[in-house]
């Protein structure tokens, strides 16, 4: 490691600037492993053009958008709205990290790599919306004026070690979130869309994930309140999306993405992989976030159980109604 570290998790000793110093090397390795592994693909390969027709506009022959000509589910087109609308915010996400992690080095060469990469999200899923007529064009338009005008600011952007614990646990969301969108969106063109981009987010999840598993090595305790404090107060990047609270909630119905799927599938993975409740070594401050970590996600675990029972519940009336 380039810094030794005379007493680990000491704030005094590490700065953000110092542990950004002090994880370059593992940046490095870790984008070397990314490059050897990342496939490039064409995003213009994963969408219908064939089903794509003029909408009204310049176009006298436009015809209007209609829930009828595509074959997505609700569940599935609320998601994919979502999924896109939170994938617009690209420019603030770039600045975020750009600031935070800068744009000189290793680290640097990983913020630009990661950007044209989740750029390519973007283009794909609206490219896709628009041919198969999957979404009304114009809400669309709509939503992405009225998200980006707000801007993003993350929750950890006071803090190194905050935001890569973050992008830890959301580049697994994300990647949960497009494949279960994919899986009940109804349409196998979409799922294969949203399966190649799930794919990406993997990665940089794993890129995340073995970096912060680096910081523990050098400075455990305050790593480990940083995952705390992430886990507990967690939220998706595309809270801000105007109507988000209703599409969540939808989204969780439909088993894109719930407190049971958050639980098991996103936090759960990443938390084993750290093996965050065997890390010793702590100092009081760790120590104390590590047991407030375990008695919250014990707490997550009896709330999953419940939205478990009400979900399964709410099947059984519907299937009663069908059959009646």
């Amino acid at each position: 490691m380039t810094i030794a570290s005379p007493h680990l998790g000491s704030p005094a000793v590490w700065t953000d600037a110092r542990l950004l110093y002090a994880l370059e090397e593992v940046v490095e390795k870790e984008l070397n492993r990314h490059m050897k592994v990342a496939k490039d693909w064409m995003p213009h390969e994963y969408v219908p053009w064939s089903d794509g027709r003029n909408f009204p506009g310049l176009f006298e022959d436009g015809e209007a958008w209609d829930k009828e000509q595509s074959k997505v589910t609700e569940v599935g087109r609320i998601a994919l709205v979502v999924n896109l609308l939170t994938e617009d915010n690209l420019p603030s996400y770039h600045h975020e990290i750009a600031s935070l992690f800068g744009r000189d080095g290793a680290w640097g060469t990983w913020v630009h790599r990661w950007t044209a990469e989740e750029g390519r999200h973007g283009i794909v899923m609206r490219d896709y919306l628009l041919a198969s007529r999957a979404v009304d064009p114009d809400k669309l338009e709509q939503f992405r004026m009225a998200h980006m005008s707000e801007g993003f600011e993350s929750d950890n952007r006071h803090s190194m070690l905050h935001s890569v614990a973050y992008v830890s646990f959301q580049e697994l969301a994300t990647r949960i979130s497009h494949r279960n969108t994919g899986h009940q969106s109804g349409d196998p063109v979409c799922d294969r869309m949203l399966s190649r981009i799930a794919t990406d987010e993997n990665l940089h999840m794993v890129f995340y994930r073995n970096l912060l598993k680096a910081a523990f090595e050098i400075a455990p305790d305050l790593t480990m309140q940083a995952v705390r404090d992430v886990v507990v107060n967690f939220r998706m990047p595309g809270h801000g999306i105007p109507g988000f609270e209703r599409a969540a909630a939808q989204m969780a119905i439909g088993e894109v993405y719930n407190l049971r799927i958050h639980h098991d599938d996103v936090l759960q993975p990443v938390l084993r992989f750290l093996k965050i409740m065997e890390i010793d070594g702590l100092g009081p401050e760790g120590l104390k976030a590590q047991e407030e970590l375990g008695l919250f996600m014990g707490g997550l675990d009896a709330e999953a159980a419940k939205f478990d029972e009400r979900l399964a519940a709410r099947k059984a009336r519907m299937a009663a109604r069908a059959a009646g």
